[in-house]
């Protein structure tokens, strides 16, 4: 099962209630500074928090602008703050229908709505015929029976229905019983109309995920006094309105690390040893520095050392009884140690994070609750501390937790970003007055909040630019995104894509091939050029051709492959995007600039006749002075990104021949 879209709102900046898609594995939240990307994330953990402790509070939660007159209607009708819609992987439908002679399909899900009164109200929406129509075949029913069964269209409706038959079967009467079972699980619960409905609510419900949120604020400690630590958790026991006062981020951190080596605080006064309680705590320490150096590339000479030990000449608290120290150990440095909050901030915010998801792991594990269930993991800024490289690393560590769970993490860092994965990116305003507006329209969005995105895809571009072995040179980002849009689509139709080995590179137009080329040749690098075609060669590539500089076998125009059945050789004038058919491009043109084109819709008919469909385009919005932007035409790229961000679901297969036959030209060049 996985979380397949939540709408937020009303809750704190987030004025209006407004409905996000949920990527399957990871979804990113990239927004300015007080945008709003943290809000998003604590209205879905005090939705469903795998620890029990988040609560929606009305003072904290709801927006102050509407406060005052919400209070007076909260206890009678409370406000929903966020509606989770959760899709049904194909085992848990298997399950269903084989439990409870359901027929529901692949792509089921239903609605669990989260009210501020922290009470929950559900959708669940089911086909009851094909239950009822397994009952018929129940042994000991009359023809009277099995012909209610067959004309009701729910099982309350046939329930009210069998009871009317005057002399009921031995069958009959099991069949009454069994559906008044369900009835009096869903006695005091108004609306529930479908039993079917409610059985599958309990079926599933123990695996329905559960949200798990880490911040900046969970941080482990260099050192911490256990003495005081037991007095603030006994504190915090007799008085739980004060727990959060007692029991700060850095406590919680520590004795996260406790519960994974399975000590207690009551072993250090009256448990084991302090050798045998020191190698519990090493051992936990060793696994997570193995786990550490997994992903932390940085020095990879370093251990985790743990102390357990009293020190009367510290200052108080720290002169009470053991305290517990983490140092950092250099090899590199003869062993030199350093206290663990002394490190690299990033350093202290990894090595926390790996406890704090290990601990909760285990804490869950051991009360039973995480047996069939995976968590969802809210993230907020991760990693914001660590080396652009080092962010890099641990996105391979995200990727590898998005095995096993949804991941949702907000950033403002273009480190952060995959280039080539935009689909999963979010954009989070302040839209003032409007509150805080969350959307997945990259080309709509403030060119403030999307400068992480283009930073992110100039990073790419500029590291490959001196990595990259096999390299395919091309006029700008609209052909990058295209490309690599086409390939993921075409090998999803069985068809073989862009070689995982190619880097495709935007130079910035036709212009700037020679200079590009000139940069790289020295590096030993293997080149191939894509470029436009205007119906004519282009005399800077020939020439290039002429001085060995490129190999005519690496050069090729998007006309080679309009027409799939000769592809190799010049036709007519071509731009890429006329690979597509155009009437798919126009779908997307049409979505690009709906906000601006009103009512306007450009179909292929209006346009004037031509070879490029870029060109027509131009000269329709020209002829009928429809502006776009402030200079003539329109932005390429912004129907490109609206590609990329939903894919055609169905193409036609000549469009697939057409790019497939392209990226078979292109991978036998760059070989």
């Amino acid at each position: 099962m996985r979380l397949a879209s939540a709408k937020v709102g009303p809750f704190r900046s987030i004025s209006r209630s407004q409905s996000i898609a949920i990527d399957p594995s990871i979804t990113v939240l990239v927004g300015m500074n007080e945008a709003g990307k943290t809000v998003f994330l604590k209205a879905l953990h005090k939705a469903r928090d795998a620890l029990e402790i988040e609560k929606y509070l009305i003072l904290d939660d709801y927006p102050r602008k509407d406060l005052a007159s919400y209070r007076k209607r909260h206890q009678i009708n409370p406000d929903t703050a966020v509606i989770l819609t959760y899709e049904l992987s194909k085992d848990d439908i298997a399950e269903v229908n084989n439990e409870l002679n359901t027929n529901i399909s692949e792509g089921y899900n239903f609605e669990v709505y989260h009210q501020y009164d922290n009470q929950i109200s559900l959708d669940i929406k089911v086909d009851e015929t094909p239950v009822l129509a397994a009952m018929t075949t129940l042994e000991g029913l009359s023809n009277e029976a099995i012909e209610i069964l067959k004309d009701s269209q729910t099982v309350r409706q046939a329930y009210e229905r069998l009871q009317s038959i005057s002399l009921l079967t031995e069958g009959e009467q099991t069949l009454i019983e069994r559906i008044k079972t369900s009835l009096d699980k869903a006695k005091d619960l108004s609306g529930w109309d479908m039993i079917t409905a409610l059985e599958i609510w309990h079926l599933i419900y123990s695996k329905i995920p559960q949200f798990l949120y880490f911040s900046d604020y969970d941080l482990l400690p260099g050192k911490l006094n256990l003495n005081d630590l037991k007095r603030r958790q006994t504190l915090a026991t007799t008085n739980p309105a004060n727990e959060a006062k007692q029991i700060e981020p850095k406590h919680q951190a520590i004795l996260a690390l406790l519960r994974m080596a399975d000590v207690d605080l009551e072993d250090f006064s009256s448990g084991p040893g302090y050798d045998q309680l020191k190698s519990q705590i090493e051992s936990v320490s060793i696994n997570l520095t193995d786990r550490v150096l997994e992903f932390w590339k940085q020095n990879e000479d370093i251990e985790i050392e743990v102390d357990i030990r009293p020190d009367p000449s510290d200052a108080a608290p720290f002169n009470d009884g053991p305290n517990l120290y983490l140092r950092i150990k250099n090899k590199k440095h003869r062993g030199v140690s350093t206290s663990f909050d002394q490190r690299s901030r990033g350093f202290i915010w990894f090595f926390s994070f790996l406890v704090w998801f290990d601990s909760i792991q285990y804490q869950l594990g051991l009360v039973g609750k995480a047996s069939e269930k995976k968590q969802i993991l809210l993230l907020d800024e991760p990693a914001l501390a660590l080396h652009a490289l080092a962010q890099k690393d641990f996105l391979n560590y995200i990727d590898q937790l998005s095995v096993n769970h949804q991941v949702i993490y907000t950033t403002h860092s273009p480190f952060m970003v995959h280039a080539d994965r935009l689909h999963q990116v979010r954009v989070v305003e302040d839209k003032g007055d409007e509150g805080t507006i969350i959307s997945e329209n990259l080309s709509g969005s403030n060119a403030r909040t999307i400068f992480p995105l283009q930073a992110a895809l100039g990073w790419n571009i500029a590291q490959n630019l001196f990595i990259a072995k096999h390299n395919l040179l091309v006029e700008g980002v609209s052909e990058l995104a295209l490309l690599q849009t086409m390939s993921k689509i075409i090998e999803d139709h069985g068809e073989k894509g862009l070689n995982s080995s190619i880097t495709i590179m935007p130079v910035g137009g036709i212009n700037n091939i020679a200079t590009f080329i000139s940069l790289l040749n020295g590096n030993g690098l293997n080149l191939a050029v894509l470029y436009d075609y205007n119906g004519t060669p282009d005399q800077k590539i020939d020439s290039m051709i002429k001085s060995k500089i490129l190999s005519k076998k690496s050069v090729f125009n998007a006309s080679q492959f309009r027409d799939h059945e000769a592809p190799g050789e010049n036709t007519i004038a071509s731009d890429l995007e006329d690979l597509l058919e155009p009437i798919l491009y126009l779908e997307y043109f049409n979505s690009a600039f709906r906000k601006e084109l009103g009512e306007t819709i450009v179909l292929e008919p209006d346009l004037p006749p031509g070879d490029r469909i870029i060109q027509r385009i131009e000269k329709y919005l020209l002829k009928n002075k429809i502006t776009l932007r402030p200079t003539p035409g329109y932005n390429h790229y912004s129907v490109i990104i609206a590609i990329t961000m939903n894919p055609p679901k169905h193409v036609s297969p000549a469009l697939i021949k057409r790019f497939s036959e392209l990226f078979k030209y292109i991978n036998q060049a760059l070989k």
